[in-house]
């Protein structure tokens, strides 16, 4: 996906940028020290105000991050919470509409759990190997 297409969907990259660094329990400080010496926490919190960013610096980003660009071009906010919104809506039409469903709710809902769980777990490994890899770095009294 170019910016270009990303405008157009109307995803603002800074704000997913932000909301990833928040999922993982990265500071704008930490993050800044990440992408170099040209880069402090007020560059971030600028950065997290732009609806697009610069290709290159997205890649670099999604590797401090440890998270793949796309999932900061693509994710889509509105469009998540129709989806979650659309889930628990149809719990409100009468059960006959499911009677000849091929599609199980329920299904949809513990699939939509496990993928929250298997990137939760996900996240802490990575932050673990990230405090592991930090912890080599301070030095030992």
């Amino acid at each position: 996906m170019t910016n270009t297409d990303a405008m157009e969907k109307k995803i603002h990259e800074g704000r997913n940028v932000k909301r990833f660094r928040e999922m993982l329990g990265i500071k704008q400080d930490a993050l800044a020290a990440d992408l170099g010496d040209d880069w402090n926490q007020q560059k971030i919190s600028l950065l997290e105000q732009k609806q697009t960013i610069d290709a290159a610096l997205l890649q670099q980003i999604s590797a401090a991050l440890k998270i793949p660009a796309e999932a900061i071009q693509n994710f889509d906010e509105e469009n998540a919470v129709n989806i979650i919104s659309n889930t628990f809506d149809n719990c409100n039409q009468p059960a006959s509409v499911f009677y000849n469903s091929t599609i199980n709710p329920v299904e949809q809902i513990i699939k939509l759990h496990e993928e929250k769980i298997a990137l939760y777990e996900r996240m802490l490994k990575e932050k673990d190997e990230m405090m592991a890899e930090l912890k080599k770095l301070i030095p030992t009294k």
